[in-house]
């Protein structure tokens, strides 16, 4: 026991540069994501701000129950996975396909320019980026009133069209978001053995079979990776996007859990009510990343572990 003691501390004295780099993001975690856990018992009481959580009055599920008998909380519900399903089923791919395609590029500044051009919507907010959606969809001066105008149609306002809003979010978040996804999987491809391409060309495979036969499954593991922890914010359809893009037009399908907990918990002082839809939805997304971690480890992947 002695000789363990011994070992530990001399294994952490020889690392302390390390652990001390470690440091702040422990403290992170401990005081942004552990220490407010602290406030999850405000779901099971009658919280007063004025009062406190611990004098609060405990009501138990209460609030839960409210929550699930809220009259349009289904349809809520519904919304919120729709466009997470959404942004999943056609956003997930998409970085994948770019990086597959500028991994094929020989030229390395025109694929440092395009690199850069797809990683800049990631730093513009969605504030700025509404702007921009807003000029490019006016139906009085906007690129697609000139594109009805040219087919001698009448301009129509799209951000009020139920029908159309849902793929203006999914097709805008992927913009935004391409190029963060697409560094990832082009670093992922540098790890990719060369031998293993010159063996697929020895055997006649062309670029498409060296892709599908080689390339894909050498990351794999990425792929599943990244699909695991993307489906753990499942219940996360964008708070801030549809907050500052929807509008009472296409409120019946643009309301997410996340904006109607602002909207009614927050700005109305329903936090108990909040809290509740805030617990429900970290369960949900706990079980949701066990149940993806399941299935790849049926599938013979590594998944987080």
């Amino acid at each position: 026991m002695k000789a363990n003691k011994k070992s530990a501390f001399r294994e952490l004295r020889n690392d302390k540069v390390l652990y001390v780099m470690l440091l702040p993001g422990l403290l992170y975690f401990l005081l942004f994501k552990y220490a407010p856990l602290y406030g999850i018992v405000i779901a099971f009481k009658d919280y007063d701000i004025f009062q406190g959580i611990w004098p609060s009055e405990w009501v138990g599920w209460k609030n839960f129950r409210d929550v699930f008998h809220y009259a349009d909380f289904w349809i809520i519900l519904r919304n919120t996975l729709l466009i997470s399903l959404y942004k999943i089923i056609f956003g997930f791919p998409a970085p994948i396909a770019v990086a597959l395609l500028l991994n094929e590029l020989g030229n390395r500044f025109f694929k440092r320019v395009i690199q850069t051009v797809l990683y800049l919507p990631h730093f513009i907010s969605w504030v700025v980026i509404s702007g921009f959606i807003l000029a490019i969809m006016s139906p009085h001066n906007g690129v697609v009133a000139f594109v009805y105008e040219w087919f001698g149609q009448e301009p129509r306002n799209l951000l009020i069209d139920p029908h159309l809003f849902r793929s203006i979010l999914v097709a805008s978040d992927i913009w935004k978001d391409l190029g963060w996804g697409t560094i990832i999987y082009l670093a992922a491809l540098t790890q990719v053995d060369p031998s293993l391409y010159e063996a697929a060309i020895v055997d006649g495979a062309g670029k498409w079979k060296q892709t599908w036969h080689v390339t894909l499954p050498s990351i794999r593991n990425v792929i599943v990776l990244l699909l695991i922890l993307r489906i753990g914010f499942l219940m996360n359809a964008g708070f801030e996007q549809i907050l500052v893009m929807e509008n009472p037009a296409v409120l019946n399908v643009t309301e997410i859990l996340d904006t109607f907990v602002f909207k009614y918990g927050l700005q109305q002082g329903n936090y108990s009510f909040a809290t509740a839809i805030g617990v429900f939805n970290s369960v949900i997304a706990l079980v949701l990343v066990l149940a993806a971690q399941w299935v790849s480890k049926l599938f013979g992947e590594e998944g987080l572990s």
